[in-house]
């Protein structure tokens, strides 16, 4: 069993992190949001409907981008989902261009995603997901593959873009500064099989938050000394 007993509630519109160490059922749990696997008790609800399988009203942004068409340019990458999904062109052709300009890439949108940096793919990710205007973003380690100031840069991007969406955010990580960083609330699991939520803390650091203030770092502490215990829980 990969994760139990989770009992969790989400608010509409909020950022929410899950942290845990790597095989905690952190993608497990997403995947089962997604739709992508079936709980084998409970249920999961999104606006009072049951999670039976995937659809539009949940949109999941992968770690890497094998996510991205290579033969398609960032445009018609936008495009996929929407057509998919049955929207006029002429509606397409807007909604591409805002979420193209909200990303920052409209100058960019003629380029494939090999012409482009790993934050670059990454933003056409969101612009795609955002297109669709899901009412969840699912998001399982977005920026683990980038280097560290990418990342950095990509965190405070997703900041900015979800401060103007406010769309709510599901996001898994297994880094404790992202996850304060970005959330409003932090879920912590622990190690599985059978992993449980263990905690969850509510973040009221200001937005946006600068990982050298000296609030920010007090924080970051606080919640590192919450993860290693629950790692120190299940050595013992």
């Amino acid at each position: 069993m990969a994760v139990r007993e989770i009992n969790l509630e989400v608010e509409d519109g909020e950022f929410f992190c899950l942290l845990g160490p790597s095989g905690c059922g952190k993608t497990t749990l997403l995947n089962m949001l997604a739709g992508f696997e079936r709980p084998t008790a409970g249920q999961i609800e999104v606006a009072g409907a049951v999670v039976t399988r995937p659809d539009a009203s949940r949109g999941v942004i992968f770690q890497g981008d094998a996510a991205l068409f290579p033969w398609l340019t960032a445009e018609e990458n936008v495009q996929f989902g929407l057509k998919a999904i049955g929207i006029a062109a002429e509606d397409r052709s807007k909604r591409v261009e805002h979420y193209l300009r909200l990303v920052g890439l409209y100058d960019h949108r003629r380029k494939y995603p090999r012409e482009l940096s790993g934050g670059m793919r990454q933003r056409i990710q969101i612009a795609r997901v955002l297109a669709i205007q899901p009412r969840v973003l699912l998001m399982d380690e977005p920026f683990g593959a980038l280097d560290a100031p990418s990342r950095r840069r990509m965190q405070t991007e997703l900041e900015r873009i979800w401060r103007e969406e406010r769309r709510t955010v599901f996001f898994i990580t297994h880094d404790i500064e992202e996850a304060v960083k970005l959330g409003d609330r932090i879920g912590i699991m622990n190690q599985g099989p059978g992993a449980v939520l263990v905690d969850v803390l509510d973040n009221r650091l200001e937005r946006p938050r600068d990982h050298l203030s000296p609030e920010f770092v007090s924080y970051l502490r606080d919640v590192q000394r919450r993860f290693a215990h629950v790692a120190e829980a299940e050595d013992t």
